[in-house]
């Protein structure tokens, strides 16, 4: 028996096998008009190919709770019923196909309001431009040269932001979805809540590791409480900022120590699985890449926390994906790129660890 494609259990859900798909944004989405932040066909045959393909576990792009929390104009959201409606035709023909359909709800702070990443390489579209408009954070420091400088958020829109996501959490239970995952990774908003690079904030929500970590939690318990007991909540997490750890230092950011003590808490507020990536919070960070460079970090949460953990970044051979999965070092793989470039990826590695995936009587000739 593959491990890979062993089922996994959260809650009252089992996921068919291992192998799940990453969310990826496609900048394909209607910028304005009625169809604003809507899901189109598109996104429908990209989602349903990887479905086709064998992927146990189906994760939307960064969807946005509120319009100014998306990454560009062109990405999906879920804050009203066009675009509540539209995702049904998506999830009901996941699940059709023996996939788990799941949304990753999400703000992008202040790296809001960018180009798609073929235009400008998604450089910033400036408040007062075409489709552009000023990004928020918890401190007014922008992105990167060039991006503009964020308003700080109060706190009273700071508690408004937490009811968007639990709104977008109903919406997506309306949807079809099965499981909700909070985008707290890469830099996006509550990334930069966490981090001491980007929070510089000295009321209830910055300063110390528990302030820093307030807003997080909030939103994971108005998810978890808009989510049904019986279906599983995720959370996207930057493992560390591959910024120094000195505390003197102003370029000290998130931890893989600070991730750890997260994940504890996490656990304690109903979150099911550590979607475990780093990196993002910081445009000039130095981070040594190279294949499964991601995966220590998702390895020492399980270990030293107990809590299940997914693991992505340069995962792109089926035998490299079972050894991280029957080494223990991660209850799931997550791919990117590679699911980009091979839609039925999990056919493939089905076939060349010896294992079963369901495949579409369609394409059972093939077999």
């Amino acid at each position: 028996m593959s491990a890979l494609f062993e089922p996994l259990t959260l809650r009252s859900l089992t996921v068919p096998n291992r192998l799940w798909m990453a969310p990826m944004c496609q900048y394909s989405a209607a910028p304005e008009g009625p169809e604003e932040g809507t899901p189109n066909d598109w996104h429908f045959q990209h989602l349903a190919a990887r479905a086709a393909g064998g992927t146990g576990l189906i994760l939307t792009e960064a969807t946005a709770v509120h319009p100014d929390g998306r990454i560009s104009p062109y990405d999906l959201g879920l804050w009203n019923d066009t675009q509540t409606e539209a995702f049904r035709r998506i999830t009901a023909f996941l699940k059709a196909q023996g996939t788990i359909p799941g949304i990753q709800i999400a703000h992008a702070g202040r790296k809001a309001s960018t180009e798609r990443t073929w235009v400008n390489r998604g450089g910033p579209i400036l408040p007062g431009q075409r489709h552009g408009w000023e990004p928020v954070g918890p401190s007014p420091l922008p992105f990167d040269e060039g991006f503009a400088t964020p308003a700080e958020l109060s706190v009273a829109q700071i508690r408004e932001l937490v009811g968007q996501f639990g709104a977008a959490a109903r919406r997506a239970l309306a949807a079809g979805f099965e499981v909700a995952e909070i985008h707290g990774a890469h830099g996006y908003l509550i990334n930069q809540f966490l981090s001491p690079f980007t929070n510089r904030r000295t009321d209830a929500y910055g300063g110390s590791y528990e302030n820093r970590t307030r807003f997080a939690l909030e939103v994971v318990d108005a998810v978890r409480a808009e989510w049904p007991d019986e279906l599983p909540v995720f959370f996207r997490i930057s493992a560390t900022d591959w910024l120094t750890e000195d505390a003197s230092d102003d370029r000290t950011g998130w931890t893989a120590d600070d991730t750890v003590r997260f994940a504890r808490d996490l656990r304690e507020h109903g979150i099911d699985l550590l979607d475990t990536s780093t990196g993002g919070n910081a445009p000039d960070a130095r981070i040594t890449a190279g294949p499964g460079y991601q995966v220590p970090f998702a390895e020492r949460v399980k270990k030293e926390t107990g809590l299940a953990v997914g693991t992505v970044g340069l995962i792109t051979e089926a035998r490299q994906a079972e050894k991280i999965i029957a080494a223990g070092q991660a209850d799931a793989v997550l791919l990117g790129r590679e699911l980009l470039r091979s839609p039925s990826f999990a056919q493939h590695a089905a076939r060349e660890l010896g294992a079963e995936v369901r495949t579409p009587q369609a394409y059972h000739r093939a077999l």
